[in-house]
């Protein structure tokens, strides 16, 4: 060891806080570093994991191979595993009315297909044999086929063919509508009868832009199939671009971008540019904070000993030498800092997962867990980003320490250079402020530098802090926004269910275990033609409802409660029975917007009258039904449960019309739904899947379990919470740090003119008051900066999210920025409070002749 990291050594000794407190600024740094790196590559693998169970096992999968293809890629020593999946060929769907997607795409599954493709059941099982298939769901939704479960259907298959070429799943259809383009034919090459056992959601592999819904089948397994569709994971998913070139036949591949997406090897750029800038926004921050700290530390360093390294300079120390010198401070501080960050990085964020694993379980992926995933690349990759942290801190100051002249370092005259007219200070100040102000803003003026460390440090965490809390307050409103008003754990709704079967379906329901209550709804979507006029002001300001306007067409939903379930309802408004029941009754109402304008998102009316008659017509009329006028009475509250059917609905308007079950034979476009209680909604939802898989039901429905979407809802904002305060917690500790490193080491360099100030007559009192008047200065200074750059990031943030289509208003975060100017003057008045209760307890001719010395 040379004598200059020997004397490096010694004023790391001598000054044991400073370097106690640059050393807790590395820990710091290298804990955060540590701790965003690790979380990224955990929920990295968390997403893969997840989309791999969702979307299957595969990376790229080649669509129209052969068995030769499928033996050379067994032993291909890239590949990890394949699988493969009979292309039986396609059958056209008479009648359909996806005039793109015209066929029924027979593929055959064999054992091994169903651990690397998952199929979703929707009712009944899985095919046994060649001779039992599985239809999708979308075959109704989309292509407007009824096959029930139960069903047997025969089926002409063949392969499509557009001229001599041969059509696949990649190539869409070809109607022969554009000029040149010649229609594709259907050339038959077998018949086969097929009984369906299931109905199951349309399969992940499957394009949109696909000819053919997929259905599937037992594979018989006898290789008279001519062609497969193979789907292939690489032992390296890297190479997966290469290989697909390589190895593709026509062009008729297909990438798992599910998969790949969150790997950053899809085609996806927007959201490769997501994945990595996120993760670069926060590794920059953090290093941002802590070359703050640690610059500043090593800044104060050298200003402590440049009369040392003038003298080393005078008796030959080059710069280079005196420039390792303080590089070598660095690299021992390093030394020290960086091991226990990346220990205590990994235990926080181990900490953290621990406390939101089972929240993500809710969110995303049932089966897949979050688990700390550690990777001794990002833990190398942490370590060189701390070392560069403090390498780039460690070098500026060095450098200029460096090529300061020696006699500048000798007499200490670089530090302040000021002229007399960057100190001068108005009459009106000095009344305003007394001699005590006025001699904390002269000091503030002459060294304007070291104050801007602590401003700089104290603006970067008010911005961190209250940027994260609006981010936070947005996400909670948009969740309190999603959250519909219910009065039910479960629902199920039926698309144009069989009544009789409803019901039977529903007296087998609500005897499952848990379930405490039970009832039954319908809903129909009609459209409403009312008067302009009736109207209010404010929601024909909103919907931009011009003046010329006469009449206005509005959606609206009839929901149908049970009639003992409408009943309560009236005794619950103190509404007359027999006004609102009979024949032809008056229907209860509710017509409200919410106020744009409005902070806290409330509503306002629609209409201006209490009572009105309404004129409906179906929504989809195609009987073309005339017109029914409907009495309503309007009320401000959806009594009990909305449906959530329509995904169309704007979430930020209801006009809703309720009525009794035994109206609703007078209605059309009806869906039909069913709602339970339950002591322990998991459980109930579970067994209520079991029992309508296996009851081959002839409509589509869907099944909501509203106490898990609320505590979806839930779970998303304690994981924001927990993320964005350990974040910001974390930069707020570097920043405390840095402000008391950088206030304590500045009252000791100006031990010799504080200790002069009492020495002539400064009593404690004025002492006290003069720094509590620079703490001011402190706290009104990064409040000038940082409340209106937070208040513009915040701004930012919530145009993000409405950008992004959430529909919230803008929320100043009042909360955090109150906290924020509490928590500057707190940090800035201890910090002093700590500094000067040391300075006051030396002896003031001890603290003037050391320092002269």
């Amino acid at each position: 060891m040379n004598i200059f990291n020997k004397v490096a050594l010694l004023s790391m000794k001598k000054s044991r806080t400073r370097t106690f407190v640059t050393v807790i600024g590395v820990i710091l740094s290298a804990t955060m570093i540590t701790a965003v790196a690790t979380f990224a590559i955990s929920l990295q693998n968390y997403m893969i994991n997840g989309s791999l169970e969702k979307s299957g096992k595969w990376h790229v999968a080649f669509t129209d191979a052969d068995a030769s293809f499928i033996k050379s890629c067994k032993q291909n020593n890239q590949v990890k595993s394949i699988v493969a999946v009979e292309n039986i060929g396609y059958a056209a769907l008479d009648g359909c009315k996806d005039k793109k997607k015209p066929y029924l795409f027979i593929t055959g599954y064999s054992e091994d297909s169903l651990d690397s493709l998952p199929v979703n059941l929707i009712s009944g099982r899985m095919p046994e044999t060649s001779e039992e298939i599985l239809i999708p769901a979308h075959v109704a939704t989309k292509g407007g086929i009824d096959v029930e479960v139960g069903d047997t259907i025969t089926l002409t298959i063949g392969e499509r063919m557009s001229g001599d070429k041969t059509l696949n799943q990649l190539n869409p259809y070809v109607s022969g509508g554009k000029s040149g383009n010649g229609k594709e034919t259907l050339i038959a090459k077998a018949e086969k009868t097929y009984r369906v056992v299931g109905t199951c959601q349309r399969v992940p592999y499957e394009p949109v832009s696909a000819p053919g819904f997929t259905a599937i089948t037992k594979s018989d397994g006898n290789n008279t199939v001519e062609s497969y569709s193979v789907f292939v994971m690489l032992k390296k998913a890297r190479q997966v671009h290469r290989f697909a070139s390589k190895n593709a036949m026509a062009g008729t591949y297909l990438f798992n971008d599910d998969v790949l997406r969150f790997m950053g090897l899809s085609d996806d750029k927007l959201f490769n540019s997501f994945l990595y800038s996120v993760g670069s926004i926060l590794v920059i921050l953090v290093m941002i904070g802590s070359v703050f700290l640690i610059y500043n530390s090593f800044e104060i360093s050298l200003n402590e000993r440049m009369h040392q390294f003038g003298i080393l300079s005078s008796v030959g120390a080059t710069s280079a030498q005196l420039r390792n010198s303080v590089l070598f401070e660095g690299l021992c501080i390093g030394a020290i800092g960086i091991p226990i960050g990346v220990i205590l990085g990994l235990g926080s964020i181990k900490f953290v997962l621990n406390a939101v694993s089972d929240k993500f379980s809710n969110i995303l992926y049932n089966n897949v867990a979050l688990t700390l995933t550690i990777s001794i690349p990002v833990l190398i990759l942490a370590v060189i980003v701390s070392l560069i942290t403090i390498l780039i801190s460690a070098y500026v100051p060095a450098r200029k320490a460096a090529n300061t002249p020696v006699m500048e370092c000798i007499r200490q005259t670089n530090e302040v250079k000021i002229h007399s007219k960057d100190v001068k200070t108005s009459k009106f100040s000095q009344r305003i402020y007394g001699l005590e102000g006025i001699l904390a803003l002269k000091s503030f003026k002459r060294n304007k530098r070291r104050y801007r460390s602590i401003v700089l440090s104290l603006t970067l965490s008010v911005i961190l802090f209250i940027s994260a809390n609006a981010f936070e307050l947005y996400l909670k409103a948009f969740a309190k926004q999603s959250i519909m008003l219910t009065d039910c754990d479960i629902c199920i709704t039926f698309d144009h269910i069989n009544e009789a079967e409803m019901f039977r379906l529903y007296d087998k329901l609500k005897k499952i275990e848990d379930v405490t209550d039970s009832s039954y709804q319908a809903l129909s979507w009609y459209t409403c033609t009312v008067n302009a006029e009736q109207l209010t002001d404010k929601y024909k300001k909103v919907a931009g409802i011009h003046k010329n306007e006469k009449t206005v067409d509005l959606p609206v939903w009839i929901l149908f409660y049970a009639d003992d379930t409408y009943a309560n309802i009236l005794k619950d408004l103190n509404l007359n029975q027999d006004e609102f029941t009979g024949e032809n009754p008056r229907l209860l109402a509710i017509a409200k917007n919410q106020d744009p304008d409005d902070a806290k998102g409330d509503y306002f009316d629609i209409f201006h009258n209490a009572t009105m008659n309404l004129s409906l017509t179906p929504e989809h009329n195609e009987k073309k039904i005339p017109a029914k006028n409907v009495p309503v009475s309007f009320i401000d509250v959806i009594p009990g449960d909305s449906l959530p059917t329509l995904d169309t609905q704007p979430a930020d308007y209801s006009f809703v019309v309720c009525a009794p079950y035994s109206q609703k034979g007078n209605f059309e476009n009806e869906f039909k739904g069913l709602k339970f209680k339950s002591k322990n909604p998991s459980n109930s939802e579970e067994k209520m899947r079991t029992l309508l898989q296996s009851a081959e039901i002839s409509s589509q429905y869907n099944l909501y379990n509203m106490s898990g979407a609320l505590e979806q809802n839930r779970n998303i904002i304690f994981i924001v919470d927990v993320f964005t305060y350990v974040f910001v917690v974390m930069i707020s500790l570097i920043a405390t740090a840095n402000v008391f490193n950088t206030i304590s080491t500045n009252i000791k360099l100006r031990r010799r003119e504080l200790s002069m100030l009492r020495s002539v007559g400064m009593s404690d009192r004025d002492f006290q008051k003069m720094m509590n008047f620079e703490c001011v200065l402190y706290g009104v200074r990064t409040l000038v900066y940082g409340l209106p750059l937070a208040a513009i990031i915040s701004y930012l943030i919530y145009k993000g999210m409405v950008a992004g289509g959430m529909d919230i208003a803008f929320i100043f975060p009042w909360e955090s920025t109150v906290i924020s100017i509490l928590g500057v003057f707190f940090i800035v008045f201890i910090t002093m409070l700590y500094s000067t209760s040391k300075l006051k307890r030396e002896n003031i001719i001890d603290a003037l002749q050391d320092d002269m010395g």
